[in-house]
């Protein structure tokens, strides 16, 4: 079984000021294509936040798949 990771870029959501709608979406339909949703994560819209999770998700036991969502407005 393949292992993904799902990150959510949003300023709003990573401070709680709204609900991240997109990106339990994404686990949702990577769960029902047989995939093993490993981890997740909301990270501000900045490049070092987004860089290390997936930096993160990279080492030592990489996931298969990283799938980025963000624009939840």
């Amino acid at each position: 079984m393949f292992k993904a990771a799902v990150l959510t870029v949003s300023d709003r959501s990573f401070r709680e000021e709204r609900p991240d709608a997109g990106g339990p979406l994404v686990v949702e339909i990577l769960k029902n294509a047989g995939y093993a949703v490993a981890e997740t994560a909301i990270v501000p819209d900045e490049q070092g936040p987004i860089e290390a999770a997936r930096r993160q998700w990279c080492a030592p036991e990489p996931v298969d798949l990283i799938v980025t969502t963000g624009g939840t407005r």
